[in-house]
Order: C-alpha cells, then sequence, then structure tokens
C-alpha cells in the first residue's frame, strides 16, 4: 500500500497526478512514483522520501494524456528507489502499481525466471507486471484478467500499457478503488480525496471488478469477463475541506474541528427525538422487532476506533442493558469466535476499509450474523459490505492521528444505545436528561479549546518524559488508553494506558520520578477509587497530571499539575477528557519537531495486514 493515482484523457495529466498523490500524502508512505506514455514509450521515475523529492527529478515540460503514480509504504522489499512503484515489465510494455500483498509471488517469480524474467526489485508488485505482460497480445483487459486468475492476496491495482494508449485498467480485491467520471477525462484512485477539484461523480468498485477506462467510456467487469453496471456516486465533500487553512497541521484543524463534528453526527438527518428521549437512525436497515431481538453486542475495530468501541459497549450496557465487548478485528477473524443469532455486530472504522475490521465483518456474515457498518467515508468497502449502518459525518480525517473520528464515533454508539435502552428498560426522563446534555457538548468544547494555550503550557512541562502512564477508570479508561495511543504516535515516546484499578497488579512498578503519571478523573462512583490510586502513586515520589470534570479540594496537593473540562453526565465524559490529551499529544510532538500528520512507519488507513 499506500496511495494510488491513475489519469486518461484528452489534457495534460501529470500535474494530475502529482495533486493527486498530494491528497493521499495523509495515508503515509515511504516513497513516490509516476509512470507515463510519451512518444509511445512508458517512461518511470520513482524517488525514496517525500513527493517533493520526486518533484525535483520530474522533467519540466513532462506532458501525458495517460498516467499513473502511486505512493508506497513498505510491504514486500526495503524501503528504496528500486522497490518504489511503479514497476515496469522486462519489456518495457507494461507498468503497474499495486496496493494490497500477492500471496504466491514467490511461486509465480520462480516460474518467470526459469522463462527469462529478470527482475529489478524485491516486490511482489514486479512480478504482476511481468504476469501480465507474458499473457499479453492484442487485448489488454485479456491479460490483467488472465494474470489476476493466477494470483492469491489483495490487490487494488492500476495498469499502464505502452502500447495501448487510450486504455487504463483498474481491478481490485481486498484492496480499495474509485473511479471518477469527467469531461473528456477519467480519473482513477484509491481514494476518493484524490481526485476531489476535478469531478464529484465516482464509481466504486467491488472485489471481484476490473475497469477499463479510455478518455471518454469506461466498461466494468468481473475477473470471469461479465459486464456489470453500477451507480454513479457523488462525493459529498468538497475540496476546501481537504485544505488546512489557517491550522499549521491537520491534526490541530481537526481537533479543533470536533465541536462541529459531534454535532453533525448527532443532528444529520434529524437524529436526536428529544420529546421521547431517543434517536432516530434509519440506516440500520433493521425493524423495531429485530432489535427487540437483539440480545448482545460485539464491536469489532482496531486502533482509535477500538477505544470509542469500548465505550461503546460501556454505553450500551449501561443505557440499553445489553452484553456488549469491544473486539479487535485482527484478533477475532482468526479465532474461530462463536457466533450467535441472537448477536448483533458493529464494524466500527473511520475509513471504512481496514482490513482487519473488513476480514473480521466477512468472517461473521459467512456465519450467518448481521454486521452494521460506522464509517466515516462514505461509500467505502465496510458501508457497502455491510447489512446496514451509519455514517459518522465527521468530514474528511487527514491527520493519520485520529481526534474527531473518535468523539464522532462515540457520539453515534451513545445514539444507538439511547435507541435501543428507551426501547427497552431506559426512562423516559433519563433519556431526555442525556439528549439535553448531549446538545450542550459542542459548547462545552469549545470552552475547553479556548484554553488550547493553558494546555499547551502544562504540556510542554512533560515533552522530556522517556515514558508515560494514563491511567483512567470505567468509561473513562479507554479514554487513557486513546491518550497513550495519541502520545505515542505523534511524539515517539514510549506511553501505556491502564485501567487505574489495576495499578497495583504492574503498574506501580513502573512509577518514578521520571516517569509522569496522567490519570482521567470524571465524576461518578468511582471517582473516590482514582483520587485514591493518585494518592498511590504520590507515595511513590511520582508526578501527576490529572485531567477531571470537576474539582475535588484533595488535588490541590496531590496533582502536580491539573486540567480542567467542564462538566457533563459520566457518560458522557470522554467527549470532553479526551480533548486536553489531543493537545497535550500535539504540543509535545510539535516541541519535539515531529512530523505530526504523517508520524513514521505509520499510515492512515491499514490495508494490509
Amino acid at each position: 500500500m499506500c496511495g494510488i493515482v491513475g489519469y486518461i484523457g484528452k489534457r495534460n495529466g501529470a500535474p494530475y497526478l502529482i495533486e493527486g498523490l498530494k491528497r493521499l500524502e495523509y495515508r503515509g508512505y515511504d516513497s513516490a512514483g509516476i509512470a507515463y506514455l510519451q512518444r509511445s514509450k512508458i517512461k518511470v521515475i520513482k524517488k525514496q522520501g517525500k513527493i517533493a523529492n520526486l518533484e525535483k527529478i520530474l522533467p519540466k515540460t513532462l506532458s501525458t494524456h495517460v498516467g499513473i503514480a502511486h505512493t508506497r509504504w513498505a510491504t514486500h522489499g526495503e524501503v528504496n528507489d528500486a522497490n518504489a512503484h511503479p514497476h515496469l515489465s522486462m519489456n518495457a510494455k507494461v507498468a503497474v502499481i499495486h496496493n494490497g500483498i500477492i500471496d504466491n509471488y514467490a511461486i509465480i517469480k520462480k516460474s518467470l525466471e526459469k522463462e527469462g524474467y529478470v527482475f529489478q526489485s524485491q516486490t511482489d508488485t514486479e512480478v504482476l507486471a511481468n504476469l501480465i505482460e507474458k499473457h499479453l497480445t492484442d487485448n489488454p483487459e485479456q491479460a490483467t484478467q488472465t494474470a489476476l486468475h493466477q494470483i492469491t492476496g489483495t490487490y487494488g491495482i492500476a495498469v499502464l500499457f505502452k502500447d495501448f494508449p487510450d486504455c487504463l485498467i483498474g481491478a481490485r480485491n481486498g484492496s480499495p478503488l474509485v473511479m471518477g467520471l469527467g469531461q473528456e477525462e477519467m480519473f482513477l484512485a484509491s481514494d476518493p480525496n484524490a481526485i476531489l477539484g476535478h469531478t464529484r461523480q465516482a464509481i466504486y468498485l467491488d472485489d471481484g471488478e476490473m475497469v477499463v477506462l479510455t478518455h471518454n467510456d469506461y466498461k466494468i467487469l468481473t475477473l470471469e469477463n461479465k459486464e456489470v453496471h453500477k451507480t454513479v456516486e457523488k462525493i459529498e465533500w468538497a475540496a476546501e475541506e481537504m485544505e488546512k487553512g489557517s491550522f499549521p497541521h491537520f491534526m490541530l484543524k481537526e481537533i479543533f474541528e470536533q465541536p462541529e463534528a459531534v454535532q453533525r453526527a448527532y443532528a444529520h438527518g434529524g437524529r436526536l427525538v428529544p420529546d421521547f428521549g431517543t434517536a432516530k437512525l434509519g440506516g440500520l436497515n433493521l425493524s423495531s422487532s429485530e432489535l427487540l431481538q437483539v440480545q448482545q453486542i460485539r464491536l469489532i475495530a482496531m486502533g482509535t476506533a477500538y477505544y470509542a468501541s469500548m465505550i461503546g459497549a460501556y454505553l450500551l450496557e449501561s443505557l440499553a442493558r445489553l452484553p456488549a465487548v469491544a473486539e479487535q478485528g485482527a484478533e477475532l477473524r482468526y479465532r474461530n469466535p462463536v457466533v450467535e443469532k441472537d448477536c448483533l455486530y458493529l464494524a466500527v472504522s473511520q475509513s471504512g476499509e481496514t482490513i482487519d475490521v473488513l476480514g473480521a465483518m466477512k468472517e461473521i456474515q459467512n456465519r450467518g450474523a448481521r454486521v452494521l457498518g460506522i464509517c466515516n467515508m462514505v461509500g467505502s468497502t465496510i458501508a457497502r459490505e455491510s447489512n446496514g449502518g451509519v455514517y459518522i459525518h465527521a468530514g474528511p480525517e487527514i491527520a493519520v492521528a485520529s481526534t474527531k473520528a473518535f468523539t464522532s464515533q462515540i457520539t453515534i454508539l451513545l445514539l444507538l444505545s439511547l435507541l435501543l435502552g428507551r426501547m427497552k428498560h431506559l426512562p423516559l426522563s433519563r433519556g431526555k436528561q442525556l439528549i439535553q446534555e448531549l446538545v450542550q457538548v459542542p459548547d462545552k468544547m469549545q470552552q475547553l479549546l479556548a484554553k488550547s494555550e493553558e494546555i499547551r503550557t502544562i504540556a510542554l512541562k512533560y515533552k522530556d518524559a522517556k515514558n508515560m502512564l494514563y491511567l483512567g477508570r470505567g468509561i473513562n479508561y479507554p479514554v487513557a488508553l486513546e491518550g497513550a495511543l495519541k502520545l505515542k504516535e505523534i511524539s515517539y515516546i514510549h506511553a501505556e494506558g491502564f485501567a487505574a484499578g489495576d495499578i497495583k497488579h504492574g503498574p506501580l512498578a513502573l512509577v518514578c520520578e521520571e516517569t509522569p503519571s496522567v490519570f482521567i478523573l470524571a465524576r461518578g462512583e468511582t471517582h473516590d477509587k482514582v483520587i485514591a490510586n493518585i494518592q498511590e502513586v504520590k507515595a511513590r515520589k511520582g508526578r501527576v497530571l490529572v485531567v477531571a470534570n470537576f474539582m475535588d479540594s484533595r488535588l490541590e496537593t496531590l496533582a502536580d499539575d491539573l486540567i480542567l473540562v467542564p462538566e457533563t453526565k459520566e457518560e458522557l465524559s470522554p467527549l470532553l477528557t479526551v480533548i486536553p490529551l489531543q493537545l497535550m499529544a500535539y504540543y509535545i510532538a510539535e516541541a519535539l519537531g515531529r512530523d505530526i500528520d504523517q508520524p513514521r512507519n505509520l499510515a492512515k488507513s491499514v490495508t494490509v495486514e
């Protein structure tokens, strides 16, 4: 993986190819390259490092009517120029860019080498380029189909042909691919963000499909050569939303967008029903009687979405009185899970393309259970292939470290908990109270964000720490996990999150003056317990930063630093307690000079295992 861009049309496509790559930078990458047709030859230029490195070596007069470009995040082969995409076939007739992993590439490579093919890289992708060339006669579609039948694994590909200048082919199996329709031009990308600004008319390919593009037409085929007719969809986001504006980084912009994002999550399409203390979620594709038959819920996610799902499980148990547990997709899909018919599964993913969540979802569906998708990206694979679902409508999230998607996911999971709770045992008064509190959250977020400079001052006190501990209880335990993840993701400081009640079972051994502890404290039945845990850390000379939503006189002597957030109901407290942790991670990373939006070794959307 990571980013695919393709163009075929009447105008010069080179500027679009580079612009498209830049729009996909947020996904993370370690090298970039471009292949284009010029004077009946395929030219390939690629370079390790940033897109700027590639731009420096591009011809100033570069012009082409058909080309492909790629940002690579290494899976097979080390990071160097030779392993960067695109890959050219031995006789320079075919160029391929590829996201995914070809499982049987070594066997095919050995076979091709016996036939005289010579390879220039260590990648699995070069094998596919040569395999397509081997089958190429006068039909590029057939050559591509034949080659794809021979490989196993996952792929999203774009293929350029030397002898077919008005042909660009894309195909997918387990890795996203979208085509865009323009005037006398067609676009190809792994992410619709790449084509924004040129067209908002898109078609999303499904697994086992291939698209053949010319400058003014297209056809979609299965690998068995059956034509497929698909609906053209409109990309909802505007190109302007993909810009940083006045912010130095996308992450900071997205932290500050959370009041609007949370409001969109609960207000989109009239989702709140205040008079009845409930919510309306039309995309679930489940009748009231079907919802009443649900006896348990499993949430499937990875990373930040997994921590949001842990909070969702807490809400579902508390409000809907349903047994609920969050599962990591990477573990669930391989452990032969017990799948019961009365269990509703939720696949939670910002991108809607997370390979581990998608794989687990398909496994659950194969066993006869329903899976609902909770996604941000409209038209994503999980959104299309789930049995129903809800969009969080957070808007484009560009920074690798997720922020506004986290709070928007929690908001949607709260609405689902209200809906199910009110259908069962949740009193009307409590439902109405939670809605009243929820609609105040955006304003409270604004109040908190107005204190960002105060939070920055506190954060900078901790920038030289080598290790940090994050601790919380109940619904704020996942917030501790998320706070630790944010810090390690973008500052590269080692941080671990723990349940505060677990501190005496091991983590207390890590406490010392050099290892600060961050406690999340929300008013509720366990807040006295958390204060007792803080006292345990202070007794061992540990530094303590407390993020609290109420003032307790004991904190005046216990906390080395204190960040107060506006108070709300305990069920909603993560929406506010997480914001200082996001800002703290950001300001520490900024002070350390880190690449905040694209931290090392990480990609925004994990589409390979």
